[in-house]
C-alpha cells in the first residue's frame, strides 16, 4: 500500500501486511530454496561429490601454497614435499568424512594408506615438473613456482577423484 504525500508529491511506501506478507514469502522461498541446495549438496550424487571435491581440493591446495611459501627458504623441493604431505593428509580425512562420507564404511589408517598412495603419484609428477620448470625457467620466483604446481596438481586432483570414488571410498 502507498500514499501520496501531497507536499512532495512523491508515492511513500507504508509498511503494512502487504508488504510484511511478500517479504515473508520471499525470505520463505530463499530459505526453502537454500535448504534443498545444502540438501543436495550433502547427498551421494556425483555432481555434488564432485562440488565437495573441489572446495576440500582447493582448501588443501591453499594450504599447501601457505606451506609452501613458509618453507620455500629450504628450497623448493622440500617445501613441496612437506606441503604435499600436510595437506595431503588432511585431504584424506575431509575425502573421508565430507566428501564420499565414508566415515563409517572406511577407517582413517585405510584412507591414509590409499588416499596417500595416490598422494605418491601426484608427488612424483608434481616434483617431476617443478624439476623441469626449475630448469626451463630457472629465474621464476615462489609464486610462480607454486602457481605453476598448483595447476599440475589440479590436474592429477581429477584423476584423483576418479580413483577415490571408484575405488577406495
Amino acid at each position: 500500500m502507498a500514499v501520496l504525500d501531497v507536499q512532495e508529491r512523491a508515492v511513500v511506501p507504508v509498511p503494512g501486511f502487504a508488504t510484511a506478507y511478500v517479504y515473508d514469502v520471499v525470505r520463505y522461498t530463499v530459505t526453502r530454496r537454500l535448504a534443498r541446495i545444502g540438501e543436495w549438496l550433502r547427498s551421494e550424487h556425483v555432481v555434488a561429490q564432485l562440488i565437495r571435491f573441489a572446495l576440500v581440493g582447493g582448501l588443501s591446495n591453499v594450504g599447501y601454497v601457505l606451506l609452501f611459501l613458509a618453507l620455500h627458504g629450504d628450497g623448493p623441493q622440500v617445501a613441496n614435499l612437506i606441503g604435499s604431505i600436510v595437506s595431503t593428509a588432511v585431504a584424506n580425512e575431509l575425502h573421508r568424512r565430507l566428501t564420499f562420507n565414508a566415515a563409517d564404511r572406511v577407517r582413517w589408517y585405510t584412507a591414509q594408506v590409499e588416499g596417500g598412495a595416490l598422494a605418491l603419484a601426484g608427488l612424483a609428477i608434481s616434483s617431476g615438473a617443478l624439476a623441469l620448470l626449475t630448469v626451463a625457467a630457472p629465474g621464476l620466483d615462489d609464486i610462480a613456482e607454486a602457481i605453476a604446481v598448483v595447476l599440475i596438481t589440479a590436474a592429477v586432483g581429477t584423476l584423483r577423484f576418479l580413483t577415490l570414488r571408484l575405488w577406495v571410498f
